[in-house]
């Protein structure tokens, strides 16, 4: 597997991004935009672009906090992400433009079928591929992985292009089923084609392997693995027209 950092700018904000593609491949492949959860582009994410890549998909993991000015590890999460959460405009304004480069980069390079982009994002980047969504993106499917689903800034009717589909725990104390349920009407207000599949007695960061902080973060191995068979069906439906 390739991997290329690419830098790219959102006003004054330079961010940098990486670049994920099976190099020996020669044919178009479809887009993932992955969105990692609050620490950002690190080399744990980047494997994890690989793998969710395989020989399916161009990934290119977004950088939405720009170089030199993500978190250390130690911060508080919540608080860290607070002023980003709250501004909806800027953190669409950001994964919109990782959403913009990685189209623009992986089609200069002739990889990529840029008529067929998806997103999948974890913790706060399953709040930014919803937001991708609420900003209207012309994207088939985006993923939302134990992701922050409630918004300061609701999509309204028409907005959402994207289908959405949110794998959740029923018992994940960051977004739990008040959010859940401001989240389904949200949907339904704005006309989107929402899914959701909620396992029960299921924590936050259940897709992190090894983590193991109840009752807030637990790794879940079966809720991973039917999780990312769901997500990798869910997005090939998507692209085929049958969502």
């Amino acid at each position: 597997m390739k991997s290329e950092s690419v830098k790219y700018s959102i006003g004054n904000l330079n961010c940098r991004g990486e670049l994920v593609y099976d190099d020996t491949i020669k044919t178009q492949r479809p887009l993932l935009l992955v969105a990692p959860n609050w620490l950002g582009v690190t080399k744990d994410v980047v494997e994890r672009a690989k793998t969710l890549a395989g020989s399916r998909y161009v990934a290119f993991v977004a950088d939405m906090f720009g170089e030199g000015k993500g978190p250390k590890g130690t911060e508080n999460p919540m608080e860290f992400l607070k002023p980003l959460i709250e501004d909806a405009t800027e953190t669409r304004r950001r994964i919109s433009a990782a959403f913009d480069t990685m189209t623009k980069e992986a089609g200069a390079r002739g990889i990529g079928d840029v008529k067929r982009r998806a997103a999948i994002g974890y913790c706060f980047g399953g709040h930014n591929v919803i937001d991708l969504a609420r900003a209207g993106a012309e994207a088939q499917a985006v993923v939302s992985v134990h992701g922050v689903l409630a918004t300061p800034m609701p999509a309204q009717r028409g907005d959402i292009k994207a289908a959405v589909l949110v794998l959740h725990g029923a018992a994940d104390p960051i977004s739990p089923k008040a959010h859940r349920d401001m989240f389904e009407a949200e949907m339904d207000a704005a006309g989107a084609r929402w899914y959701s599949l909620t396992f029960g007695n299921v924590v936050h960061a259940y897709t992190d392997v090894g983590v193991n902080n109840p009752p807030v973060a637990v790794y879940d191995e079966p809720a991973t693995r039917h999780g990312y068979a769901l997500a990798h069906a869910f997005i090939e439906d998507a692209f085929a027209g049958k969502l």
